[in-house]
């Protein structure tokens, strides 16, 4: 009797996970014709996407479990702040469409108001960066705004399909306001599963441009990451993109380690007015996807970006830092290199008129 009550159990819980496993939210993956399409290209090899440097996703001396291990059963104590993150709201509805702004929400999410259109990047509005809604929360008080808070979107950008980018949750509530979208191939594929239209997605290969509209255009430009959303890895693209408005030039860096990519785009595009760089979420045993905050003030020079907005940090813990050395350590080193940084509070209203004032408001965080 017991080995039935036990082997029923099982029954239950592996058909619970497939059930679950089966929902939308994970996206979808390409099919044969379209990996063939994909073949021809040269960052394509071995049916997933290339970066193009060699990039193993764990480096060091720590094996697998050790890794894992110490992410989940022995972070930081400081990993997340003691007290709700002070953020500010400003009603984003209200702000004149001839107002060139950015908000900043807190990891990669944020809003560009430029030129009298509207891009919205990687939004994540849900609480949480997981399939699950328990597990890697956001931190207390940064949760300010909402899809409700939104007007119109003339352009959401996704950098790639990880839970902490793409957002289902997010994506599907904001799916009637937004225009249109520009995101790396593969991508487009979870969004049309989601609803959005053939006709209203820009789906680009790196070095590929979309042209938007008079004096607007994004070119991909490479990053060095992965992607995924459950078990088949790198069947989607990660990118970067390169904004020219009619009067200005900005870089929307995606997740990236280090590599020759940043002078590459300098080189070909800079110099830029403004360059968002992810700071955060690093660690010696996955250096090569994610880039340490020295690294970070380097790209930033490698891009000739005239201000560096870091981003990708303040609102989840993914790594085993404290939450705010990022930008403990990248104020120090942009400093050393004389890198103007522009370091808002969440929720916070900049206009992207020079000169930029700042203040190190996470000193007060406990």
């Amino acid at each position: 009797m017991a080995f039935y009550s036990i082997a029923t159990v099982l029954l239950v819980l592996f058909s619970a996970a497939f059930i679950f496993l089966q929902h939308e939210k994970f996206g979808k993956t390409p099919n044969s014709a379209l990996i063939n399409e994909y073949s021809a290209l040269s960052n394509y090899h071995n049916g997933a996407f290339q970066n193009q440097s060699d990039t193993p996703n764990f480096s060091g001396d720590d094996n697998v479990i050790t890794i894992f291990w110490n992410f989940f059963f022995n972070k930081n104590v400081n990993a997340e702040p003691h007290s709700p993150m002070p953020t500010k709201k400003i009603d984003i509805r209200s702000v004149p469409i001839d107002e060139n702004i950015v908000v900043w929400f807190g990891h990669s999410s944020y809003y560009l108001q430029i030129d009298r259109k509207r891009f919205l990047i990687d939004p994540v509005f849900s609480g949480a960066a997981s399939p699950v809604s328990f597990t890697t929360k956001s931190f207390a008080g940064v949760d300010v705004y909402s899809t409700e808070d939104f007007p119109d979107i003339d352009y959401l950008l996704i950098t790639h399909d990880h839970w902490d980018h793409l957002d289902y949750e997010t994506i599907i509530k904001l799916r009637p306001k937004v225009k249109s979208v520009v995101t790396g191939l593969g991508v487009g594929l979870h969004l049309k599963q989601w609803g959005f239209a053939k006709e209203s997605i820009f789906e680009k290969n790196w070095y590929e441009k979309a042209e938007l509209s008079e004096g607007f255009s994004i070119t991909l430009q490479p990053t060095r990451h992965f992607s995924g959303r459950l078990f088949k890895k790198n069947a989607s693209l990660w990118t970067s993109f390169v904004l020219k408005t009619p009067t200005k030039k900005l870089y929307l860096g995606g997740d990236s380690g280090y590599d020759k990519h940043f002078k590459e785009t300098g080189d070909k595009y800079g110099p830029f007015d403004l360059a968002f760089l992810e700071c955060g979420q690093y660690n010696k045993n996955w250096k090569y996807i994610h880039m340490s905050p020295e690294e970070v003030a380097q790209a930033a020079l490698d891009l000739k970006a005239k201000v560096l907005f870091p981003v990708h940090w303040a609102k989840f813990s993914l790594a085993l830092h404290s939450w705010k050395e990022p930008i403990e350590r990248l104020s120090t080193a942009a400093s050393q290199k004389k890198v103007q940084l522009l370091t808002p509070m969440i929720g916070e209203k900049v206009s992207l008129q020079e000169p930029y004032t700042n203040t190190q408001w996470w000193e007060k965080v406990q």
